[in-house]
């Protein structure tokens, strides 16, 4: 077991008598159940009794990563790996865990692996997001496409494609996509907000990506298109390109930052 985060978590309780028959299927059923307080006190009550081993690790790495620590979490799912390599739910799991930490060769890496052995919606949702991040726009629509056909009832796919659009400046197709969304759930975070930017860039006729542009040259060319608006009094349009042009990560992302503050939005 990993023994720091077991003595972490054992120190934690009570100085009291603890109890000898801790389940750690109830302990997983709290995590998965978003019960984290009390996953993490009887984890701490079933370390303290003298549980360790494998199912103990799994539930810790697990309750990390529902945790948002995903530094640990990954470390937590490496260990795990080195003695079942091909194991579909810990490849994703660490393969999300290095994506929420920007580590995206990473994480493609994991993902390419779980995406191998396992038919998991969100493992191909995820392997979307990270071809987005390196800019393969083909291949994060065929992980979306695939991951739609796993998971045709969660909104989060065609809401991560939508927003793989507006990256590309394809405004209709992202509109399109993000309804489709919100057809399925739409209270969604960030979904509201992703259908505004999509309708005031369609509204306000944002640049469109040219075939084979930089993320440089078309954040450039958005910022410069939000600096208009706004000077010209049309602060959606000038709050949606800059968005966009944050969105690039680009060296344009910081210019772009200040321009959208300026408004009285921050990204």
């Amino acid at each position: 077991m990993i023994l720091s985060v077991a003595l972490a978590l054992a120190a934690a309780q009570p100085a009291t008598e603890q109890p000898s028959g801790v389940s750690l299927t109830e302990a997983g059923r709290a995590i998965a159940a978003g019960r984290l307080d009390q996953a993490r006190s009887m984890l701490g009550s079933a370390v303290a009794a003298g549980a360790r081993g494998e199912p103990v690790d799994r539930l810790l790495a697990d309750l990390s990563y529902a945790s948002g620590e995903y530094d640990r979490a990954l470390g937590l799912y490496r260990a795990l790996l080195t003695s079942h390599p091909d194991e579909g739910l810990l490849l994703e799991r660490a393969g999300i865990a290095a994506l929420r930490l920007g580590r995206t060769a990473e994480a493609t890496s994991l993902l390419d692996r779980a995406t191998r052995t396992s038919n998991s919606w969100s493992a191909w949702n995820a392997r979307g997001v990270a071809a987005d991040r390196n800019g393969r726009w083909e291949e994060s629509e065929a992980a979306y496409a695939r991951a739609a056909e796993l998971g045709a009832s969660r909104a989060e796919v065609p809401n991560n494609l939508g927003w793989s659009m507006m990256l590309q400046g394809r405004w209709s197709d992202a509109l399109s996509s993000f309804e489709r969304a919100a057809a399925i759930d739409p209270k969604l975070p960030k979904l509201a907000n992703n259908l505004e930017l999509a309708r005031a860039a369609l509204a306000a006729e944002l640049p469109q990506r040219q075939p084979g542009e930089s993320d440089e040259g078309f954040a450039a060319r958005l910022n410069d298109a939000g600096v208009v608006a706004a000077a010209a009094g049309q602060p959606k349009r000038a709050e949606a390109a800059f968005a966009q042009a944050i969105s690039l990560r680009s060296r344009w992302y910081a210019r772009a930052a200040d321009n959208l503050a300026a408004l009285g939005t921050r990204p």
